[in-house]
Parts: C-alpha cells; structure tokens; sequence
C-alpha cells in the first residue's frame, strides 16, 4: 500500500507541476494569436485525448515526466498561407519571449499560490533553543551555550529551526565569518558572537547542518514508556506491553526514549536483553531488532511507539496571516527560494558543494509521499519548493529549456535578426545532451541511496 501511496503521490505532483507551467505557455500563446495544435500532459502514447472548439486537442499521455505544448509553426510543416499570421515563429520577438517565459512565471505563481494559502492557514514551528554544545565545534568557538536561543544568524532574524536551517544552508561550502545573535529565554540581553567557516561541509554529499556547527537542538524529555505495540512487529513477539517502561537494554541504564531508540538502531538482527517495568513488578524479554532502511540508512526497528510530551508554550512560534496581508509573505518566500536555488546550483558549480546532493525522481518521490503524509499544509510547502525549483531551472540559458530559447530571442532582439538555425540546433543538441547527463546523473544518486 505504501508504494502504491508514493506512486500515486508522486504522479498527482507531477501532474500538477507540469499542467500549470504548460498552461502558462498556453495561455499566453492563445492571448499572441497563436494557433495551439496540442496540449500535453505527459510523453508517448496518448492514455485520453479530447478537442475544444477551436481545434486544439488535449492529451494525457503515458510517461508522467513533463508535458509540452505544440503550436503551429512553419519550421515544423508546411502551413496554408491563411493561417500563417496563426504561427509561432512568425510572432513579434517579443511576443515569442513571452510565451516561452509564461511557464516558468506559471511555476512561480504556483509557488505563491501555494505559500499564501501556508501563510493564512498558519504555520508553527519551534523556537531554535540549544541543548548542548560540542567541544571544539564552530559554536563553542562562538561562544554559544546551552540554554541560548538563537535569534540571528548573519545579521537575520532565526524565530524557527526551520529559517535557522535554512540560512545555515546559504553558507554551506563557504568560507569567511559566520555571525550569531543568542540570548536566554527570558531575558532581553543579546550576545553577539562570531566565528571562522573554512569550506564548511564542502565535502559532505548529506550535510548534517546542525551537526556541523556543533549544537544539538533541545527537545523535551520523553520517558521510556511504550505507548503502543505494532502487531506482528518484533516487538510484539518478544512480549513488550503499552504501558511498559524500559529500565535496562543489555545491561545498559535507560534513561530516556532516544536513548533506547539508538541503542535499537545500532544493532539490528541482534538479540537485545530488555528489562522492563511492567505494573510492580520487573521483567527481562529478549527482543531482536528488524532491519529497516530509514533515509538511506540500514537500522534496527522493534514496531514500538512513544507518546511524545506537549512542547512548552514558550517554545512554539506561530505565524498566521490574514488573507490581505499573506501575499507579501509569500511572495517574499517565493522570492528567497529562487535566490537560494540559484547560490545553490552556482555553488555546486564551483564544487563548493558536493553534486551528489543532486536528487532524482526516486528521491522526490520519497519526499512528496512523506511530506503528504504530514499533513495537506506541509505537502503544499513541498509543492511550492519543487515548482520554484521547476521554474528556476527552465530559465537557466541552457537550449532545449526555455532560458536557452529566451536566450536566441534576446540575441535577436538585439542584433534584429533570428540566431542562424544551425547554431540553434547545434545548441540544442549539447543542451540536450547536457540535460540527459545530468538526469542519469541525479538518478544513479537516487540509486546510490537506495
């Protein structure tokens, strides 16, 4: 059931990606007067197809992984002499720009579509308090301490771990000087402090951001008492209750949950001596952990879950906007993405970060499942990243994308004539053959995780 959930998961996310940056070619082409022959979602053989009253045929075809429009042109056959004023590259230059540019402007509309609908639901995140601070790490250089809130990194406000992460993630691979902002909970006095990056992470093909500067992040206790036992799982065979609470695994103390669950992770397929609380009295079980693969990793699992405490009030950040004041935001937010993606793609350009953090479909097909299985707000977080990222890409001047046509159009735009078609099809051909190695390239890293 769960690999029919990501399929079905993944191919309602393509759709939707692909349809609205299509349309945005769509649309504008049919405002240009240009006469549209097929609208496609998908390649190879048509699966539905209709037509509308103007002629244009509509096609939901068999390999879900784009989608384009065909519109009439002369550089593809032969066209009555009526309908050539209906052709595409019989079009002003400009009007040529601007349909090629409406399906990446479709993405980002998309995007922020998506986040002011984030933004007036509300969204929650956690306050970046420390739990503790490694030694020799580019924190305690800092002078960052356990019990701080971290307000600023470099200068901009951090009120979540989540817009935390993320300007960690605008220094990754860099050097220079990493600024920080950190106070108590409950006082008013700020520290600033500072310290030195030397190509942080550069290396890293799964940078752990955190774990890098040297903090972990605090969390609330969670007693390790088991809340509820899956059927069938090891668990269950070994005779662990709801209600148990574990002392010992192995002869080794435990003191809280995450504590267990590392020392169950670690050893997979290997017995475990269990002793547990059970009412008044104490038992020793044996239990032996399945392996399971979690983000990539080989762990040990026993199908046991924990009930996990209420976060402190004063820990909570909640944003909500009302529906005249969420645009900015969103659009801010579709905004900073679109830098990011493209520091980022320049950066692993320069090899400032490592090209094996480039994903493939298997990968966003794991995570489009597992941010929909979080809930409708946090899978439209996730469909607005992959639609900036989408738009993003399409206009970079690579031909075959739609920046390598915008790059021909503003070559003619300047020299007042069209790029000879040689050189245009010679460009399309290295672009294509740039695009296919990159895409075998991201896929053998999906395979690699896996």
């Amino acid at each position: 059931m769960d690999t029919l959930y990501t399929i079905a998961i993944t191919l309602l996310t393509l759709g939707i990606l692909v349809t609205v940056h299509e349309y945005g070619h769509f649309w504008v082409a049919r405002r240009c007067g240009v006469k549209v022959l097929r609208f496609s979602i998908g390649f190879g053989t048509p699966l539905l197809t209709w037509r509308d009253s103007s002629g244009t045929e509509y096609c939901i075809a068999a390999i879900p992984l784009g989608g384009y429009v065909k519109m009439l042109d002369e550089r593809e056959g032969e066209v009555e002499a009526q309908d050539l004023k209906f052709t595409f590259n019989n079009q002003p230059v400009l009007a040529r720009i601007a349909i090629v540019s409406a399906g990446p402007i479709a993405n980002f509309i998309l995007a922020i579509a998506a986040y002011y609908f984030v933004f007036i639901t509300g969204i929650t995140g956690l306050a970046p308090i420390i739990d503790a601070v490694e030694a020799n790490s580019i924190a305690e250089r800092a002078g960052l301490e356990s019990g701080q809130e971290i307000v600023q990194v470099d200068g901009t406000e951090t009120p979540t771990w989540q817009v935390l992460n993320m300007q960690l993630l605008k220094r990754l691979g860099e050097s220079g000087v990493i600024r920080f902002a950190a106070k108590y909970p409950g006082s008013d006095i700020v520290y600033e402090s500072e310290a030195r990056l030397d190509r942080w992470l550069i290396n890293d093909e799964a940078p752990d951001l955190l774990k890098g500067i040297g903090i972990t992040a605090y969390r609330p206790k969670i007693d390790a008492v088991i809340d509820d036992v899956l059927e069938d799982s090891p668990a269950a065979h070994a005779g662990l209750k709801t209600g148990d609470r574990i002392l010992e695994s192995n002869g080794q103390l435990i003191e809280d949950w995450q504590q267990w669950v590392e020392i169950v992770q670690a050893q997979p397929g290997q017995p475990l001596d269990v002793r547990v609380a059970r009412g008044e009295e104490n038992l020793t079980l044996t239990v032996v952990p399945k392996l399971q693969s979690v983000d990539g990793k080989q762990v040990g699992q026993v199908g046991v879950m924990v009930k996990i405490p209420e976060w402190p009030d004063h820990m909570l950040r909640t944003y909500q906007y009302s529906a005249f004041t969420a645009i900015w935001p969103a659009i801010k937010r579709t905004g900073q993405i679109s830098l990011f993606t493209l520091d980022s793609l320049k950066k692993m350009l320069m090899g400032l970060i490592s090209p094996k953090n480039l994903s493939g479909p298997i990968t966003i097909a794991k995570v489009a499942s597992s941010y929909a299985k979080s809930g409708f707000e946090s899978y439209l977080g996730f469909l607005a990243l992959l639609s900036i990222s989408l738009g993003v890409l399409n206009l970079l001047p690579i031909p075959v994308l739609d920046g390598g046509h915008l790059l021909f159009y503003g070559i003619e735009l300047v020299k007042g004539s069209p790029v000879p078609e040689k050189i245009q099809i010679l460009g399309y051909q290295l672009g294509l053959t740039f695009i296919l190695g990159v895409m075998c390239f991201a896929l053998y890293n999906d395979i690699s995780r896996l």
